[in-house]
């Protein structure tokens, strides 16, 4: 097996993230079994409790070093009407798909979380956090160990399928592979289908100085790592150096030096409104990195035109790309029921072509419907 890397292993977004091995789909699970079907809602939702424990198992088995813990999430209501959604689709959740999770009420959320902006939150306790970086190039050296050959700062330039597999054109040369998956983004330069299906996001985090044990059990005495339902919202946690780490979409804007930096102080603002008790803690890191997401926010993975491909994780990507590399191998070995995205539609997105021109009017959108919502 051949790994071509444009980059360097977790040089870009796989390396840029924060840190969070979530449960629990991006949608309500109510919503997504009103619009799917209660089957087809539940085995994309335990998709995602598997990804949790395929991290886990490798990073056990292959002994990577990299604070790998079951700690848990929990996600905020940021108004009253969010929770009060949160609650009428608890019973089902809770029933139907994870008899794990919690639903915390406003008067008990300060157990949770030291701050006053909440109106209470819903606990998954399957989710997990660890050092991604140091989890991903432990990864790449478990692969080389099993006969894995990567190529880093190989970016593919053309892919022609011929007969008997493929032509992979690259600077360095050109692979003929019986077989290609498509394991990364594709919003930019992968084949056109995937262009129109996938949108680049940016996604930006601020780390801020060492805060000692006691305030970081002040601000979350569980420990739990926290995400907002608002749709420009915010994903934190602690780090095992005493840190939080905080992150959001920030601003609708690819990242570069300059967004990045822009981007952080918008974070930080949000960082202060939420613990305001933090006072003018010191930030010791800010970057930015791109996910790419599908319209509905849910994976997708199978076979196009005789290339194999899993993408479009919308944020999940740290749990769903590594348990689909296993997924994906059984899929390429004639067994296409363990792909748990199977039977999605995957239309493209309107109006989109490759370049996201319409951006800064969906930023402007969601702003409002975060407002009136």
């Amino acid at each position: 097996m051949a790994l071509l890397e444009a980059g360097r292993v977790m040089g870009a977004a796989s390396g840029r993230n924060g840190g969070h091995v979530n449960n629990g789909t991006a949608h309500d699970f109510a919503g997504l079994a009103a619009s799917l079907g209660l089957d087809h809602a539940r085995r994309l939702y335990h998709a995602f409790d598997d990804a949790v424990d395929t991290v886990e198992r490798i990073a056990r088995e292959e002994q990577i070093a990299c604070d790998f813990r079951r700690c848990g999430k929990i996600k905020l209501a940021a108004k009253p009407a969010h929770y009060e959604k949160m609650a009428r689709g608890f019973d089902l959740l809770h029933r139907e798909a994870d008899a794990e999770t919690e639903l915390v009420p406003r008067e008990r959320l300060g157990a949770e979380i030291g701050s006053e902006r909440f109106f209470g939150g819903l606990v998954f306790r399957r989710s997990a956090q660890m050092h991604v970086g140091r989890f991903g190039t432990g990864l790449a050296e478990a692969a080389r160990r099993q006969g894995a050959r990567i190529f880093e700062n190989t970016p593919v330039l053309s892919l022609k399928r011929q007969a008997g597999g493929h032509a992979v054109a690259t600077a360095r040369g050109t692979l003929r592979a019986r077989q290609v998956l498509l394991a990364t983004g594709a919003s930019r330069l992968g084949p056109f289908y995937f262009r129109r299906r996938l949108v680049p996001l940016g996604s930006f985090v601020i780390v801020t100085e060492p805060l000692g044990a006691a305030r970081l059990a002040a601000l979350m005495p569980t420990g739990r790592n926290g995400t907002t339902t608002r749709i420009i919202g915010n994903y934190f946690r602690t780090t095992p150096d005493g840190r939080l780490v905080w992150g959001g979409r920030a601003r609708f804007a690819l990242p570069s030096r300059a967004s990045d930096a822009r981007s952080g102080r918008v974070l930080e603002r949000g960082l202060h409104e939420t613990f305001p008790q933090l006072g003018r803690v010191g930030i010791d890191y800010c970057w930015g990195g791109i996910i790419d997401a599908t319209q509905d926010r849910l994976p997708r993975a199978g076979e196009q035109d005789g290339l194999f491909y899993a993408t479009g994780y919308s944020g999940h990507g740290v749990q769903m790309s590594v348990h689909m590399g296993g997924v994906m191998a059984a899929v390429m070995d004639g067994r296409p029921e363990a792909n748990p995205f199977r039977g999605l539609a995957w239309k493209p997105v309107p109006g989109h072509f490759g370049p996201p021109w319409f951006m800064p009017l969906a930023g402007l959108y969601y702003r409002l419907q975060d407002r009136i919502s």
